[in-house]
């Protein structure tokens, strides 16, 4: 079980840098926002106040260490991703990684984004409350595949023969 939680922990790192690089490649080379981790820290320590749900988040109070409390909550929940998903996957398929199943499950992970952090935000179910909000889902929907296929890339590496 220890195995199976350190290789979690490690895909779930490798994950979320492979989504903070691409992140960049898109601040560079195409002039997209980066995240704001600062408004995820807001949020997170309003939730652990009680208050999850927002309706104008502009209006809602910066907290301490936003910033960083944001990075870490970013951090913390892809390695929380990379542990349940080595924990489903067990030992077989950490043996033997195939893309398809990881990345099935990294597109799955943005059901938190989508259904709890955006209308926490203020931002509607799936970003609903955006101006462009399909462009909204497909970003996510790329980043989470660029998650996925870092956790990939990690396990392939880990594999025995890696």
């Amino acid at each position: 079980m220890g195995e199976l939680i350190w290789a979690g922990v490690f895909m779930g790192l490798g994950g979320t840098i492979a989504m903070d690089i691409w992140a960049e490649v898109l601040a560079r080379g195409f002039g997209q926002n980066r995240p704001n981790w600062a408004n995820v820290g807001r949020w997170s320590a309003h939730g652990l106040r009680g208050r999850v749900f927002h309706d104008d988040f502009a209006a809602v109070a910066q907290v301490p260490g936003e910033r960083a409390l944001g990075w870490g909550v970013h951090y913390a929940v892809g390695i929380a991703y990379g542990v349940i998903w080595a924990l489903l996957a067990g030992t077989a398929w950490l043996n033997n990684p195939t893309f398809v199943p990881v990345w099935l499950f990294a597109l799955v992970t943005i059901g938190a984004g989508w259904f709890l952090l955006h209308p926490g935000m203020g931002l509607g179910w799936g970003l609903s409350k955006t101006e462009t909000p399909w462009k909204g889902r497909i970003m996510g929907l790329v980043a989470h595949s660029v998650f996925g296929l870092g956790m990939w890339t990690v396990a392939l590496l880990a594999a025995p023969g890696g």
